[in-house]
């Protein structure tokens, strides 16, 4: 089986690690070569590929290796000899065992195990760090190896991070590929149970959770909206059933407690609430009726405009519209037959939308809006935000759920099915964008952005979490739960990151589809070009799935110069004759964003584990697998 930590790539950005200039730093120690002396005590000092010119206190020979302590560094490094002149025969335990005696550090198996680390590591490190270190190799979490957690004590002293617990334990988390659902559903029923919170930010924390655990909710409400509006809108729908449908809105808050079956539509169209957000169809009703009819075909040329460039609505209901249009041009404009118009453009709107959920339930148009979007705009006129839609659906959904009412939940069943019928490419793109956004796992940066919307930033979880902690009164246990997700949050940050035009992304994606449960984790690495952006042309891209079904699934993506090539590791045989039809499809996606696949190649972990991966094309021989060449 595979390795839980992110060794493929950061085995890479080690190696590049070396390349940066040393920075020492008073009290570190690290083992060295005198390459070269130099008058008044001077010395070239070569670490792993690196060399630099320090001061010694004492005179020393030219070849020897030691073990050198900084004691200075302004002006100049000034350098400490801790131990005598190893012989190029000694091996690594003895040259340990000397500096443990020069040093007077314990001579522990995690001392020694730290030791031997950071001496092949190359890199220098301090007696205090080291004391920090051993604690924390002794006392490892349930489920971390020595190897994870020496890693990212490397990971600290590379970047200079403080040597805290939270940072270890934030490193440790972000370096693992699988537990992410755990955490959260650990947090999540701990949250449930908890009565010493605040109803209103437990409430709050237990909607982001809800809204991450069904990425599809939002879009199955969507559905349930527009099934309950054609039933409305349908002459063959029984009386029952429009009953049914309108309680259902009513109760989920999108149209008013006094609606009838005969005014449910028009109630707010008249209504000079919260202005509506631009191109949304609710404001496109407001501007009729706020028209003069002195302007009458200022208007018209505006709503053929709008019509034309509305990529939601399909060619033969833009020419209804648009007939419509041309009757109101046909005829005198008044007060009262812009308000019989708007009333009419209204009810078109809502039945074209509503019938186009299905087809459109994963697209939005040129402003980034979507059909529920319109749908709302019509019904309310304080559906202005993502958030506020997101609510009324999440409400929705809520109640259809709770019904007691067979046919409702025959239509949640129906729509369910539907959602479940459209995944594709853009469901896959939308659920990672919905359990990322409700994360809220870089929320500290969009903070730094002007144009960010914080209201939507405050309800994402991150934040929501800072909030918790700092709440005196939280129980030990929902600390605890809390605290372990955010390290997990944490934890992607800080391994992830720049060094020189190198960059590595790390993301873990608790996923959940329809009752199915994936951990997700993607770790990009690629260098950025000369302005700053990344250089889509070469990339190392590894997913790490833990799905029900296939168990455990790394794919290993490699771009050279817009050539693809693909490597899927699983234990299960089966996989060759599933993956052999979506060769095709793959390869069509990858040409319209204007990359060639290469080939695609089905491997077991046995043989080769993805973390002692280097290139696939040199290790091919080494698998078993089949070799799929396009």
């Amino acid at each position: 089986m595979t390795s839980t930590s992110f060794n493929p790539i950061a085995a890479q950005t080690q190696a590049l690690s070396t390349n940066q200039p040393l920075a020492m730093k008073q009290g570190q120690l690290f083992h060295g070569t005198v390459k070269q002396l130099y008058p008044d005590q001077m010395a070239e000092i070569q670490v792993g590929q690196q060399k630099f010119v320090a001061k010694l206190e004492a005179p020393l020979k030219a070849g020897d290796t030691h073990f050198f302590q900084v004691t200075g560094t302004s002006p100049q490094t000034e350098l400490k000899v801790v131990t005598g002149p190893m012989v190029q025969t000694a091996s690594s335990s003895q040259q340990i065992n000397q500096l443990l005696e020069s040093m007077n550090l314990p001579k522990t198996p995690e001392m020694q195990q730290l030791l031997a680390h950071f001496m092949k590591a190359e890199l220098p490190i301090s007696k205090e760090q080291l004391m920090q270190a051993e604690m924390w190799l002794k006392a490892l979490p349930e489920g971390i190896t020595k190897m994870d957690a020496l890693q990212a004590i490397q990971k600290m002293v590379e970047l200079k991070m403080p040597m805290t617990n939270e940072i270890f334990q934030a490193l440790i988390s972000g370096q693992k590929t699988t537990g992410m659902n755990s955490v959260m559903e650990n947090f999540t029923q701990v949250l449930a149970k908890d009565t010493s919170l605040p109803e209103s930010l437990r409430q709050n924390l237990m909607q982001r959770v809800q809204a991450i655990a069904k990425p599809f909710e939002v879009e199955t409400g969507s559905l349930v909206l527009a099934k309950s509006i054609q039933l409305l809108t349908s002459e063959a729908a029984s009386m029952s059933e429009k009953i049914q449908a309108l309680n259902i809105l009513k109760e989920a808050g999108i149209v008013p407690q006094q609606a009838t079956l005969q005014n449910w539509s028009n109630l707010n169209a008249a209504k000079s609430g919260q202005p509506i957000p631009p191109q949304q169809a609710g404001q496109v009703i407001q501007t009729i009726l706020t028209t003069s009819p002195e302007d009458k075909n200022q208007l018209i040329n505006e709503l053929k405009s709008w019509t034309a460039n509305q990529s939601l609505l399909t060619n033969e209901q833009k020419q209804q519209i648009n007939q419509l249009i041309d009757r109101l041009n046909q005829i005198p404009a008044t007060k009262q037959t812009l308000e019989i118009f708007a009333k009419q453009m209204q009810e078109q709107f809502i039945k074209a939308f509503a019938q186009n959920a299905s087809d459109r339930l994963f697209t939005q148009d040129s402003n980034a809006l979507s059909v529920k979007d319109h749908l709302l705009s019509l019904l309310k006129n304080d559906a202005t935000t993502p958030l506020q839609s997101e609510a009324w659906m999440r409400n929705l959904m809520k109640s259809s759920v709770e019904s007691p009412q067979s046919f409702i939940q025959q239509m949640v069943t129906q729509a369910d099915a539907q959602v479940q019928n459209s995944m594709d490419n853009k469901a896959m793109e939308h659920a990672l964008k919905t359990v990322l956004k409700n994360l809220g796992i870089s929320y500290e940066a969009a903070l730094n952005n002007k144009s960010a919307d914080l209201q939507v930033i405050a309800h994402q979880l991150k934040p929501q979490l800072h909030t918790l902690l700092q709440d005196a009164q939280i129980t030990p246990q929902l600390k605890e739960a809390a605290e372990m997700l955010m390290a997990r949050m944490n934890g992607m940050q800080l391994v992830s990151g720049e060094n020189g035009h190198q960059h590595q992304l790390i993301m873990q994606v608790p996923l959940e589809f329809f009752g199915r449960k994936m951990d997700a984790t993607l770790q990009w690495n690629g260098r950025m070009k000369e302005d700053g952006k990344i250089d889509a042309n070469y990339a190392r891209i590894l997913f790490y799935l833990q799905m029900e079904s296939m168990k455990e699934t790394v794919i290993d993506m490699q771009v050279q110069n817009r050539v693809v090539t693909v490597t899927v590791f699983n234990e299960h045989n089966d996989v060759v004759p599933l993956a052999e039809p979506l060769k095709a499809a793959l390869k069509i996606g990858l040409a319209e964003k204007n990359y060639q696949l290469s080939g695609v190649f089905i491997k077991q972990f046995e043989k080769a584990k993805p973390e002692k991966i280097t290139a696939v094309v040199e290790q091919q021989e080494e698998h078993n697998g089949v070799d799929f060449r396009v």
